[in-house]
């Protein structure tokens, strides 16, 4: 029998395949099948059928336990996101007693200063953290284009913070999704797992995506 997946007669496709995340929760269903199971473990003897809750109520203190950890997860990022919003106004008020920063910068950092840490969910998280980059950016140009400014010890430390602090909301972004993918996957598991994430309502979660401009970035030439 032929290798399914054949690399060396293909098909290939030439021009590539770009990756994108799915933005949709799926709902977990169980169908007759895993009643009928239920009702059979009952009526074999109450043994098995008091064996099987025993189960269903361990499986759903895991899923419980597994949404907290999701939560804290979560709440990791919007702590570094909080932090690089912090030194970014530290940067932009040292740079504005140095030169004439735009002044809609600064309004944009004070505005995401009075909201940082409480981002409102995935996608807000996700569109506060490429605006930080933004407005990063924008900071760091203004530093280049002073070629004095780089014996400022303070806007230094500011900057290497920052970098620091990319690094660690990416590592949080990881485990974040690494936690999302736990939880897509237990959720699945029949039958105890599958049959009380049905009877809660749960859903599959997204993991952390990136924005359509960071994506466009990153195909950019940097060298």
């Amino acid at each position: 029998m032929a290798n399914e997946l054949d690399e060396m007669t293909g098909p290939v496709n030439e021009q590539g395949r770009d990756v994108h995340v799915i933005e949709k929760q799926i709902p977990v269903t169980v169908g007759v099948g895993s009643k009928i199971f239920e009702v059979i473990l009952w009526v074999l003897a109450i043994l098995p059928g008091l064996i099987f809750l025993f189960l269903k109520i361990k499986a759903r203190t895991y899923l419980q336990q597994l949404q907290q950890k999701i939560q804290h997860d979560a709440s990791q990022i919007d702590n570094y996101l909080e932090q690089r919003v912090m030194i970014l106004q530290n940067a932009a008020q040292l740079l504005d007693k140095a030169i004439d920063l735009d002044k809609d910068t600064l309004t944009k950092i004070a505005a995401y200063r009075s909201n940082a840490g409480q981002p409102g969910g995935d996608a807000a998280r996700n569109e506060v953290s490429t605006n930080i980059d933004r407005l990063f950016g924008q900071v760091n140009v203004a530093f280049e284009q002073y070629p004095d400014l780089k014996a400022h010890n303070e806007i230094q430390k500011c900057l290497e913070q920052n970098s620091y602090l990319q690094k660690e909301i990416t590592a949080a972004r990881e485990l974040y999704n690494d936690t999302v993918y736990q939880w897509n996957a237990a959720i699945q598991e029949w039958p105890t797992k599958r049959i009380v994430a049905a009877k809660l309502g749960y859903t599959t979660r997204i993991p952390f995506t990136t924005s359509q401009e960071i994506k466009e970035r990153a195909r950019g030439t940097f060298f």
